[in-house]
């Protein structure tokens, strides 16, 4: 099980992207969110938490700040688990409906170290948002699924490694994570 030490410089971290709010005030909400989430509080419920609590906020400021530091929080728990028991690889998932982000649908399915995460918006030639792994960004509903055993994907695969995607066989693959088993 991850340690909560290793979760909350992750949390902490997600706090300087809510723009919107005076820096002390991201980190509560950040943090709230993180705690809601590990609690089990869905979206809607901590949506709600937050415009009790900050009540100059509008409905929809309100859900966009829910809606993201949960995902961030699924992530980086996520992470934090993966890392612990030496898994460094996900396939970054969409939820594959329409409104996913033409960014983000060009990284569905693609193999992605968690110490080297994509620029989605960068790979298609749009304004980037920087690098992050799925669901750290604002309103991203995309998240991590963790690479178990090579053979959870079909070879040769998509994989993100130095600033662009290519495919690699599972041979290639393997030498890259220094021939070791997932």
């Amino acid at each position: 099980m991850a340690r909560r030490t290793d979760f909350d410089p992750i949390i902490e971290r997600n706090a300087k992207y809510i723009t919107s709010m005076a820096s002390g005030v991201a980190d509560k909400v950040t943090k709230d969110m993180a705690r809601g989430y590990m609690h089990g509080k869905r979206p809607e419920e901590l949506m709600h938490d937050v415009l009790q609590r900050w009540p100059e906020l509008t409905e929809w400021h309100a859900r966009l700040i829910a809606r993201t530091e949960t995902s961030k929080a699924s992530t980086a728990l996520t992470k934090v688990r993966a890392k612990s028991a030496g898994l460094d690889w996900y396939v970054w998932r969409t939820s594959e409906d329409a409104r996913v982000r033409t960014s983000h649908h060009h990284m569905d399915g693609v193999i992605c170290s968690w110490s080297d995460p994509p620029s989605p918006e960068a790979l298609i030639h749009e304004k980037s948002y920087g690098k992050y792994n799925p669901g750290e960004i604002f309103n991203c509903r995309c998240y991590p699924e963790v690479l178990l055993d090579y053979g959870d994907v079909s070879w040769p695969h998509k994989v993100y490694l130095g600033g662009r995607i290519r495919s690699m066989t599972l041979a290639a693959f393997k030498r890259l994570n220094g021939g070791k088993d997932i």
